[in-house]
């Protein structure tokens, strides 16, 4: 069912399915302790597991038609992260449930492409697919991230922690 036809536009950004051809760019972004610090474990991520990423986000696209996307500046064609519309099955008592997220180069902060690029992925949810709501699962220490939720418009539905990792995080909460 792989939509290959999906790309989003906004003012500076694409965002297109996330492919394995992916993995080389990608592989610098998810090997920054600073970008990885607030996403699971908060541990770096070898070439090989982001490699495992990037087969398993196409395969998901292939069978759900929807997934990860790969977020590429509109100027320069870099590609500068990740906009990731998921299942959140590390947190099973909010399920059933889409989470909607967003990961960023580390030189690219501060630009305000993580709210850009999770808008977009928003859109795509509601419009394209007619989901009524999303959420997003934030460690609860990631100011940046919190106030991502926020330039959203997503309310705080709970705080929790992350069975088996111990991670304190916060569930926003998004309706169309």
């Amino acid at each position: 069912m792989r939509i290959l036809s999906v790309e989003l536009k906004t003012e500076r950004l694409s965002l297109r399915p996330l492919a394995e051809s992916d993995a080389k760019d990608l592989a610098a972004i998810n090997a920054d302790p600073e970008v990885m610090r607030y996403i699971g474990s908060g541990a770096p991520r070898t070439p090989e597991q982001t490699e495992a990423l990037c087969a398993k986000a196409a395969a998901h696209w292939d069978e759900h038609g929807w997934g990860a996307f790969a977020v590429s500046e509109r100027a320069t064609g870099d590609l500068v992260g990740l906009g990731i519309l998921a299942t959140p099955s590390f947190l099973p008592e909010i399920l059933p449930a889409t989470e909607v997220g967003w990961r960023i180069a580390r030189g690219r902060w501060g630009r305000g492409y993580a709210p850009e690029a999770a808008r977009a992925v928003v859109g795509f949810a509601f419009g394209d697919l007619g989901l009524d709501r999303v959420v997003s699962c934030v460690h609860a220490e990631n100011a940046a991230s919190v106030r991502v939720a926020e330039k959203l418009g997503m309310a705080l539905e709970r705080e929790t922690v992350v069975p088996g990792l111990d991670v304190p995080c916060r569930v926003y909460e998004l309706r169309a």
